[in-house]
């Protein structure tokens, strides 16, 4: 088992990668994450927590992410930006308001994504 510092450092190593995906990303390639990372929060969302744990959310997050990756697929990032937002949101780990800001960041660099009506 991890411990917190442990989890921490492993989170701020995924997250800079996550970011460093979108950072080289072209314009289509952050359209899809940020479609990607708009449907894992509409997901997440509709998971209730776990006597306030997101490890429902996370773990339904992280399958999305494990398939997409397995397709090399980009949307990879978008679900595993938002499974760590919500690891970072249980505001438990050290450092964790850092990791948020650069979370916050990486989300930012996103554009709005396109919505269908359907």
């Amino acid at each position: 088992m991890f411990s917190a510092d442990d989890e921490t450092n492993h989170l701020l190593e995924t997250l800079i990668f996550t970011l460093n995906v979108i950072v080289g990303s072209n314009a289509r390639d952050r359209l899809c994450i940020s479609e990607a990372h708009f449907s894992a929060h509409t997901l997440a969302a509709s998971i209730p927590l776990d006597a306030g744990s997101a490890r429902p959310r996370i773990v339904a997050c992280l399958e999305r992410f494990q398939a997409h990756k397995e397709a090399e697929e980009i949307e990879a990032a978008g679900w595993m930006l938002t499974a760590i937002q919500e690891r970072i949101a249980e505001k438990d780990l050290p450092e964790w308001e850092k990791m948020q800001a650069i979370a916050d960041k990486a989300a930012q660099l996103l554009p709005e994504p396109r919505r269908s009506v359907h």
